[in-house]
């Protein structure tokens, strides 16, 4: 038990540090806990813990802010910003992981106070938690139906800019259906690589490891493994006989419905995921040339190539808001798939600090960048391919609003018609022609998809 000894402080100061570093420099979560863990000599069980402080911190800060400001005498934007996150972290583990005792969730709290060097506010930190301890009970939460923008900003845990274009865009039950869904984990799905095993040979080998694993309703290689566990750590995994990527992802490609022998360009392809399945699906007499203006997250999709046997795959450094035409030298594109960065909305249940670190006035500036993403593609698609953009958010600004804008200036390109989609995904389009899948209908992340076809 030596090597444990002072653990429980530890595995709190790492995860308290990501969260300061997350709100201080707007630093992505899940970076900062991969190398913070990777650094540390944590045991297995400590790890675990620290991700769930940091994740759990962050998705329940909305209420947890509300909570603390009716027992504080002050505002937490005027205090220290890592004692307002030790605030945060200890109220996480009185109020939503219960199992936590108070005495335990209060002293480490004090001890991470400490060992930042900032003593005076040990007396704060200690006693504001208790407080809470004692009253968070009795804290009367805004209902939904007498105060719905208070109702997802403080109990459900949305900035409030995000609030309001949910209620707006869907009304205050399904507003609320949807953010509660956004807190809740999400599923573990991996898809099958065909070239190595087929789905169901895979799903009989994986139940024995999860035994709650089921094929995916829509995707035709997808398998959903559960909620708990690590799927890059099963040995199938390393051997190449699966990705890990979510149901709604994984829709994405069946709906560009790549085919045997095509080439097929991927913008903004990294980590590689999409990538990778469009490889599976063009097989060896196929080429698919992945290109993202960040060189070391190509890394990423070349080694994920490597893994899955995939050598068709080529990856380059580009900016896909300038001209491709060097791409297409020897010929148009079958098909191409501008998966446009976005807000990321629609991927709250595993961005847990997307909601905080999203501004308000990004989606319309991303927005800028979709629309000559999509110009630039469609100058190297051939007449009569194919060219689906998608985004992992459901606001307006990021698709609807750009595909209208596209398909203006573009002539010569249109939607296809549902009856015309492939099978996998024709139930989750609606009447305008758009895939979309949600967290709360379909258990899957926010994607917003639509197939234009180029007239010959």
């Amino acid at each position: 038990m030596a090597r444990r000894s002072g653990a429980p402080t530890r595995t709190r100061l790492l995860a308290l540090r990501v969260l300061e570093r997350v709100e201080r420099s707007g630093a992505f979560a899940d970076l900062m806990l991969h190398a913070a863990l990777g650094r540390s000599r944590l045991a297995a069980p400590d790890r675990a813990f620290a991700t769930e402080l940091v994740y759990g911190t962050l998705r329940w800060r909305g209420r947890l802010d509300f909570l603390l400001s009716k027992v504080v005498d002050r505002r937490l934007d005027r205090l220290d910003s890592y004692v307002a996150n030790a605030l945060r972290l200890g109220a996480y583990q009185l109020v939503v992981a219960e199992r936590v005792p108070v005495t335990a969730a209060v002293d480490e709290s004090v001890r991470c106070v400490r060992a930042a060097g900032l003593e005076r506010a040990t007396g704060l930190v200690n006693a504001v938690l208790r407080r809470l301890a004692e009253r968070h009970r009795a804290i009367e939460l805004p209902a939904l139906e007498a105060d719905p923008l208070a109702h997802l900003t403080h109990v459900l845990s949305l900035p409030a800019w995000l609030a309001e274009r949910w209620l707006a865009l869907y009304g205050p039950e399904e507003a609320a259906a949807l953010a509660q869904a956004s807190n809740r984990p999400p599923p573990l799905t991996v898809r099958a690589n065909p070239h190595r095993q087929s789905r169901d040979e895979l799903l009989a080998e994986l139940r024995a490891r999860f035994p709650e694993a089921e094929a995916c309703r829509h995707a035709p290689r997808g398998i959903v493994l559960g909620r708990r566990g690590v799927a890059a750590l099963d040995p199938a995994f390393s051997e190449g006989r699966f990705t890990v990527q979510d149901e709604a992802a994984q829709l994405v490609v069946s709906l560009l419905d790549p085919r045997p022998g095509e080439r097929v360009l991927d913008l903004c392809a990294a980590p590689g995921g999409k990538a990778t399945a469009i490889a599976e699906d063009v097989g060896r007499d196929g080429a698919v040339v992945a290109v993202d203006r960040h060189a070391g997250r190509l890394d990423l999709v070349r080694r994920a190539a490597r893994r899955l046997g995939l050598p068709g795959l080529t990856a380059l450094v580009r900016d896909a808001t300038r001209p491709l035409a060097d791409l297409a030298a020897d010929g148009p594109f079958d098909r191409v798939l501008v998966d446009a960065p976005c807000s990321g909305l629609g991927t709250l249940r595993r961005n847990s600090d997307a909601r905080w670190r999203v501004a308000p006035d990004d989606p319309a500036r991303l927005a800028e960048a979709q629309r000559a993403m999509l110009a630039q593609a469609a100058r190297v698609l051939r007449p009569g391919g194919v060219l689906v953009y998608s985004t992992c958010t459901m606001l307006p600004e990021e698709n609807e609003e750009v595909l209208q804008a596209f398909l203006a200036d573009a002539g010569d390109f249109a939607l296809t018609p549902r009856e015309a989609l492939p099978g996998p995904v024709r139930e989750l389009v609606g009447g305008d022609g758009l895939l979309r899948t949600t967290p709360h209908r379909h258990d899957m992340d926010g994607f917003v998809a639509a197939r234009l076809e180029r007239r010959p």
